[in-house]
């Protein structure tokens, strides 16, 4: 099931969504699941698997700016500066979509989210298939997003065609997303280009309000969460449970009392907390742990989209 990513390898994971199916890749924030976008069936197959709502739209990759325009019907100049800025990287852009874009992959809204994803096996991956991919996170709708190939085989398994193993995830959370418009820049998911960066380009970002139903990825009540319950606590001394876990971005003094320890950074450093949040919690949620406590983090660049998943992973029903 897991190929390594090697030339011939992405050429055949190429050739199976150019033919309908779907294969497992590497980005530089986390494995996606691809299909072929223009493929309505092919894009169907993705909901299905991943037991994701159809009202819950796609993310679609390209693998450069000329391809832009096979998606979209209108490029705000905000929206084209901040592509030139941005791209190849971690964000993802929602502008109106043109006529040839499937209802499936956007849920029925006028708009399409595009991303040029920078490793260099994704890029690959879409040149050689010569076609948009679909791609969300590779693992089953609302559980832990994937930032190694083995994290996709333990979660999908025998469900997909192929995982293309390209190595951990360099940024290891999910892209940000934002709207532009006439009505100016909209922030619908904080991710792994900090907010601050976006804004140093283009001026100040409004948050979206809350929507019935989703205009991007990740916007439900809860999402990316491990099987064992999450609690985030502002000191240790609020964990109380026994046999628990604890996810802390520097390592604290008493640490005896956890059945497990993830920190993500020894140096505090949110960059490299970010590239193992998603799997330091997978290793907590298979430690048999009763719950996972998570000291909060400063909200400022990564931390913010740390902060942002793990209050949607808390939020998931007991």
């Amino acid at each position: 099931m897991i190929a390594a990513a090697t030339d011939e390898n992405i050429r055949n994971a190429a050739k199976i969504i150019a033919a309908g199916g779907l294969v497992a890749f590497p980005t530089e924030t986390v494995y996606g699941l691809g299909a072929d976008a223009m493929n309505p069936i092919a894009a169907a197959k993705i909901f299905e698997v991943k037991n994701r709502p159809f009202f819950d739209p796609l993310i679609v990759h390209i693998p450069d700016m000329s391809w832009v325009g096979r998606l979209a019907a209108d490029i705000h100049a905000r929206a084209a500066e901040l592509m030139k800025a941005f791209w190849p990287g971690p964000l993802t852009i929602v502008v109106k979509k043109n006529g040839t874009v499937p209802d499936i992959l956007t849920a029925g809204l006028d708009t399409v989210a595009l991303r040029m994803p920078s490793h260099p096996v994704a890029l690959a991956l879409l040149r050689y298939a010569g076609t948009p991919v679909a791609a969300p996170s590779a693992n089953p709708f609302g559980y832990l997003s994937p930032t190694t190939a083995g994290h996709v085989e333990a979660q999908l398994g025998g469900s997909i065609d192929m995982i293309l193993d390209g190595g951990p995830c360099s940024v290891g959370i999910e892209s940000t997303i934002i709207r532009v418009d006439v009505s100016g820049i909209t922030l619908l998911r904080a991710g792994g280009t900090p907010v601050e960066a976006i804004e140093s380009v283009a001026g100040k970002i409004s948050t979206a309000e809350n929507s019935p139903a989703p205009q991007a990825p990740g916007q439900l009540p809860y999402h990316y969460s491990p099987h064992t319950p999450v609690k985030i606590i502002e000191d240790i001394s609020e964990a109380v449970q026994p046999d628990s876990g604890l996810l802390s971005l520097y390592r604290p003094e008493d640490v005896k009392k956890f059945r497990s320890v993830e920190v993500l950074s020894e140096k505090g450093d949110l960059t490299e907390a970010a590239a193992g949040f998603f799997n330091c919690l997978h290793n907590l949620d298979a430690a048999g742990c009763g719950i996972i406590y998570a000291l909060k983090l400063p909200e400022e660049g990564l931390g913010r989209a740390i902060m942002e998943r793990l209050r949607k992973a808390a939020a998931k029903p007991i």
